[in-house]
């Protein structure tokens, strides 16, 4: 399931309390998607990487209480005691049998030892696929059984949403609108160190802001996303100075044109990223005129680009004029 879905579908089910699982290959992006619904809805997270615990850790340690002359469990501190929220157990199937077993009562019951989970608080889990060559310990069938399970995909167009709300560089940006199939090349059965997954391009934005000299760069972009993708990506990014004045064509409407695919794709990728950056009608306006006389597919790309990201264009007489235009392509 992409992005998008996965998160609509998530949201209802952490609302009625209904275990889930998210399977998925290493580096796109599960834990983020579930920390921004508890960030959209306000609500506590709290990440539990249950591979790094012991069974003792869940359950807490025992004590003798004299008043009772009975042993008791002193819960942990970092389980929640009160309010809303979601419990993230991060890599539950990379955990020992044993750890996964305390994790298996506080599931099903909502409790574990001496501590029980206030009714406010829903459970997520998450971990790799046995596929991926991860190290991973089969779910028990019970325990598995106590969750509703997703498994997410990685998909382009959720991918450029993501960035353009995160602000990323917008030469990664365009560079994947460019090259889709660099967004994700993990390959299972590659002993390579590095690859490219949604994680590690942010990783790429990072060190480029991090001014390296350029007879630098190339190797820690390579430790990021692989030495090909890399080649590839410093290749891309050379023809940025190609590009028209896009302040220019946001002030104006007008422009140079070019025929050169990769430049158009960072082109439409600039002035989409310039726009939401400093919005105005009136600089919509432009940005639609110029692309007037764009290339059909390019001229789409940005528009569809803008919508994505929540930019209204009814009201412009330049976006009818636009319509007549491409209507051709949105049927």
């Amino acid at each position: 399931m992409r992005a998008s879905r996965l998160t609509q579908t998530l949201k209802a089910l952490v609302e009625q309390k209904v275990p889930v699982f998210l399977w998925g290959a290493p580096g796109i992006g599960k834990s983020s998607i579930v920390k921004q619904i508890a960030q959209s809805k306000k609500i506590g997270f709290i990440d539990l990487r249950l591979a790094l615990m012991d069974p003792t850790d869940l359950k807490g340690i025992p004590f003798y209480d004299k008043e009772s002359h009975t042993a008791l469990w002193a819960p942990p501190a970092f389980l929640p005691k009160d309010g809303e929220g979601i419990l993230f157990l991060d890599e539950l199937n990379t955990a020992a049998p044993s750890v996964q077993a305390s994790a298996y009562q506080l599931i099903l019951d909502r409790c574990v030892g001496e501590y029980e989970l206030p009714d406010g608080w829903a459970i997520v889990a998450a971990g790799n696929r046995e596929s991926d060559r991860g190290v991973t310990y089969r779910m028990p069938s019970p325990l598995a059984n106590r969750f509703v399970h997703f498994e997410m995909e990685v998909d382009v167009d959720d991918w450029k949403f993501w960035a353009f709300k995160k602000a990323l560089d917008e030469r990664i940006i365009a560079y994947i609108s460019y090259k889709k199939e660099h967004l994700f090349t993990f390959d299972a059965k590659s002993d390579a160190k590095s690859f490219a997954t949604p994680r590690s391009w942010e990783y790429v934005h990072n060190i480029l802001n991090a001014n390296l000299d350029g007879t630098l760069l190339l190797d820690a972009l390579s430790g990021a996303v692989s030495r090909e993708v890399a080649v590839g990506f410093l290749s891309f990014i050379k023809v940025m100075h190609k590009l028209p004045d896009i302040e220019a064509i946001l002030e104006t409407g007008e422009g140079e044109y070019s025929d050169e695919v990769d430049v158009l794709y960072a082109l439409s990728i600039g002035l989409v990223s310039a726009l939401l950056k400093d919005y105005s009608d009136e600089r919509l306006d432009n940005l639609l005129r110029y692309t007037l006389e764009l290339k059909s597919e390019f001229a789409v790309l940005c528009v569809q680009d803008l919508q994505k990201n929540g930019q209204t264009m009814e009201h412009s007489d330049v976006f009818r004029e636009w319509v007549k235009k491409f209507a051709y392509l949105l049927a």
